[in-house]
């Protein structure tokens, strides 16, 4: 991609007749085909060159659990550490690594066992935390990663890593990478839209960014939509006092030809983002308030979901619009579920956030899987980092906190192109470091890439003369053995 061409392909007359006539021509040759290209006939926007291949997803749903859930309760289970309850950590295992300022100051880390107990389910024996009962359930539908690690150390170098691929604010998230790579398919939603819920531990959270779902350097218009659980689900969506619809169309009519205008006479293409993005909330007036409205859905389906579906903004009513933006083909969801970040009271917090998420993403995947959605749907489950076996405070049978482990962490994904019902990669016995198939946060974002038909090392923005991708500069690879 040349964005110097792209530039003037999208500001000057000369090149849209060029355009124009080429496409004549292009449109005979393709009618010629035996066989349509692999980007979906419905797609608007996005790259001619993408998908690189045939796509496993059409779309993808990213629950993505900010604070870092804690893996050696939910997870990672290690039954040699009731023995060493209250020792300390041993040098041989934490290998000079670096802490947090939280606890790089204790005179000892005494190791703090997980309370709760595991089971092993499904016909691969995965061992699941009694806090995770509907997952118990899933466990042959989903691929359990246990391998992924960061550089990252704190929460928003951390999540601004894994979400954009640097530390650094300024990149475009993987939402936006997606929108400008794959484009959209559906003309009346956005093709990236963002929630953020309720929570029900401590009220104390990390504080959650809008470049998380931002576009850096890409165009305004592939950054994420977030919905609101409270007024209009997209902010100024309704008509103010005194306008109708056709007032509204009238004056974007007028606006459009100003913005035109001005597009000519200076040529940013920012300009025809503005007047997109001006048409698309014209759109949204109708299709949100027909994708919010949950007034339709059956009983049974709501019963699937839990008691908080009807709570605005939850966690459970996030992830039923989640389904129903997947019947609408918006192309990314992401879910941003806030207060994983337990330093102490892990007894106490670490179930009330199970209890909000696990049954609704059981349910969302089940809703997906007997719809016929899940095989080219991409769900991904998972947070920043992990935590340490070692406690942070006091240690006691019962309580303890945690602080935060980049060395290694467990997510989940389901769906469009991954493998169900296994188990990938290993840690030591003190959950501290992978033995096994290690899987870098760069590799899971390869990973959702390649599902989705696009190859990660092709896929890249000329941006203050360098060639940016959301996978770095390295070698990072896709996780061949999760996929289908």
């Amino acid at each position: 991609m040349n964005p110097i061409e792209q530039h003037f392909q999208e500001v000057t007359r000369r090149h849209f007749f060029k355009r124009g006539a080429l496409g004549l021509g292009t449109a005979a040759l393709a009618s010629l085909l035996p066989t349509p290209p692999l980007a979906a006939a419905t797609s608007m926007g996005g790259l001619p060159e993408l998908p690189h291949f045939a796509p496993k997803a059409k779309r993808a749903i990213y629950l993505f659990m900010a604070g870092a859930p804690s893996q050696i309760d939910m997870f990672d289970h290690k039954p040699k550490m009731a023995d060493w309850f209250d020792k300390d950590l041993p040098e041989s295992i934490r290998q000079g690594q670096r802490l947090t300022t939280m606890t790089s100051g204790q005179d000892r880390f005494p190791l703090a066992p997980s309370k709760f107990s595991f089971q092993q389910y499904g016909d691969n024996g995965a061992t699941i935390s009694e806090l995770l009962p509907f997952h118990a359930r899933m466990v042959d539908d989903i691929a359990i990663v246990k391998s992924v690690h960061t550089e990252a150390i704190n929460h928003d170098p951390a999540i601004t890593y894994i979400c954009t691929g640097h530390q650094l604010p300024g990149r475009a998230s993987l939402g936006s990478w997606l929108s400008y790579g794959l484009g959209s398919q559906n003309e009346n939603l956005p093709s990236f839209v963002v929630m953020t819920s309720t929570w029900s531990s401590k009220r104390e959270a990390q504080a959650l960014y809008n470049r998380l779902w931002g576009s850096g350097f890409l165009a305004s218009k592939y950054q994420g939509v977030a919905l609101r659980s409270q007024g209009d689900p997209v902010l100024f969506l309704s008509n103010p006092p005194g306008v109708d619809r056709e007032m509204r169309r009238r004056t974007l009519d007028s606006l459009a030809q100003i913005n035109q205008q001005t597009a000519e006479d200076y040529g940013d293409p920012e300009t025809r983002a503005r007047i997109a993005q001006y048409e698309m909330a014209f759109r949204m007036q109708s299709s949100v308030p027909d994708l919010t409205d949950l007034s339709k859905e059956p009983k049974h389906i709501l019963d699937m979901y839990g008691p908080d579906v009807t709570k605005p903004g939850s966690f459970a009513a996030s992830c039923l619009l989640a389904r129903r933006m997947a019947e609408r083909d918006v192309r990314f969801t992401q879910i941003f579920h806030r207060g994983w970040d337990q330093h102490g009271n892990v007894g106490g917090d670490l179930p009330l956030q199970c209890r909000d998420v696990d049954q609704a993403s059981w349910a969302l995947v089940q809703d997906l899987k007997q719809r016929g959605l899940l095989e080219d749907t991409l769900v991904i489950w998972g947070g920043e980092f992990g935590r340490t076996i070692y406690c942070q405070g006091n240690l006691t049978r019962e309580n303890y906190g945690r602080d935060h482990h980049p060395k290694c962490f467990t997510i989940w994904m389901a769906g469009g192109g991954i493998k169900p019902g296994i188990v990938y990669g290993e840690t030591d016995d003190f959950s501290y470091n992978i033995v096994e198939n290690p899987v870098h946060i760069h590799d899971l974002n390869a990973t959702i890439l390649k599902c989705l038909g696009i190859d990660h090392r092709r896929l890249s923005y000329k941006y203050q003369g360098l060639d940016m991708r959301l996978t770095g500069v390295l070698d990072q690879n896709p996780v061949e053995n999760i996929m289908l």
